[in-house]
């Protein structure tokens, strides 16, 4: 009798997880993948609906594309996890599995920041990136103050890949003169983990002329005036807020008993959680060490998870542990794309490099989204949104489109 995978979430590591126990294991388990939305889209989307690239419904992949042996995908939102039984209790039914793979990501908590929601924007969302379409695109002189108003948070270059393509755009319009852009960082450097990788941003904000202010926190907003309260006491002005959400895990993780200090600990190895037959991947998860909340490193996880699921059904080997380790693109503008490569776990410390700008980079991100909607979705090239394509319908790839395949794309 087959085994019963449940996996609750459809982000990056659930995708990647059925893939491979469909394609590996399709003989020995049943895959019950649920999520409360209906489709999936990129991270790296959201900056193209900001800049007006894309529509919000042209980078939207639909789960009913879905369609892999042994696999079953339910649209319902999870109410309940008992991890003790390996239940999962949503608003159509419930669920037992022999293995429970928990991958729900980070919610967003904007009330976190007072005044926030009366006076700030994000791009964190289809829905705030293309509000926040509408009030850039006719911003024409002031002050705009990008801040982080929390720690963790998802995917670490999107600030400043936001501050880049902003500056990219008002110059574009005729307009960056009259603008002051500012960003606001609560830690010490972009990326703590490596020296190299934080100098590319460093000097991206120097030369685009973008204020930068570490060790900073906006606690608070307040509207009328139009300034962002500080932790340390001061205040700024601004005109144009944006700000990156504080991230929580999501209620139904909290309120499960699978939460410690506010996210699932697991073992960094292969991702186990203190419960027999549960996992958890991706945002949601934390260790010992830190691994960036990225779906690069949700995806590794994903393959050390359905590897770790194959050798306790076959009887083999435990698999390599999950190192955390990815190549992360990182839009700069005028269309050139770097590529830093992070490993956070395959060594005494953190390790990381980075590859300079280019137009080819560029290619090989939208290559790496395609793969992907192929690998996860079982699309055709006429089926992949827009963006992952050429403009006569090929596959957009570049030279190292079968290493991407391989070891996985973009911290998102």
């Amino acid at each position: 009798m087959k085994k019963h995978v449940v996996i609750v979430g459809a982000g990056f590591a659930g995708l990647e997880l059925t893939a491979r126990l469909s394609e590996s294991l399709a003989d020995a388990v049943h895959v019950t993948l649920i999520d409360r939305n209906d489709s999936f889209y990129f991270g790296f989307s959201k900056l193209d609906v900001l800049l007006g690239r894309q529509e919000p419904s042209d980078v939207r992949l639909h789960y009913r594309d879905i369609c892999k042996e042994g696999v079953e995908f339910r649209q319902e939102t999870v109410r309940a996890i008992d991890p003790h039984e390996r239940r999962v209790i949503t608003d159509r039914g419930s669920y037992d599995a022999d293995f429970l793979a928990v991958a729900l990501g980070a919610d967003y908590d904007p009330g976190a920041t007072p005044g926030f929601r009366e006076g700030g924007f994000e791009y964190y969302s289809l829905e705030g990136a293309e509000r926040l379409r509408g009030v850039v695109s006719e911003f024409d002189a002031g002050k705009v103050l990008i801040a982080v108003l929390g720690h963790p948070f998802k995917c670490p270059p999107a600030p400043f890949e936001g501050a880049f393509l902003l500056h990219d755009l008002f110059v574009k319009r005729g307009v960056r003169d009259a603008i002051e852009i500012q960003m606001i960082f609560p830690m010490s450097a972009p990326v703590p983990v490596t020296k190299e990788v934080s100098q590319i941003f460093l000097a991206g904000l120097d030369e685009r002329g973008i204020r930068y202010s570490p060790k900073e926190l906006v606690v608070s907003l307040d509207p009328r005036e139009r300034a962002a309260q500080l932790k340390s006491g001061g205040s700024v002005p601004y005109d144009l807020f944006i700000g990156i959400p504080v991230h929580r895990a999501p209620g139904v993780v909290s309120r499960s008993g699978l939460a410690v200090d506010g996210w699932i600990p697991v073992d960094q190895t292969n991702l186990a959680t203190r419960f027999p037959g549960v996992y958890a991947m991706g945002d949601v998860a934390t260790g010992p060490r830190t691994v960036a909340k990225a779906g690069i490193f949700a995806e590794s996880a994903a393959r050390v998870v359905a590897a770790d699921i194959a050798s306790r059904l076959r009887g083999t080997e435990p698999p390599p542990p999950f190192e955390g380790d990815g190549p992360c693109y990182i839009e700069f503008g005028d269309g050139l794309v770097g590529k830093a490569e992070i490993n956070f776990l395959g060594g005494p410390s953190a390790t990381g490099h980075i590859i300079a700008p280019s137009r080819e980079l560029a290619a090989e991100k939208k290559a790496f989204g395609a793969t992907r909607g192929r690998s996860w979705f079982d699309l055709d090239t006429d089926s992949l949104p827009a963006g992952l394509t050429t403009a006569d319908g090929r596959l957009r790839a570049g030279p190292n489109d079968r290493q991407v395949l391989r070891t996985g794309g973009p911290w998102r």
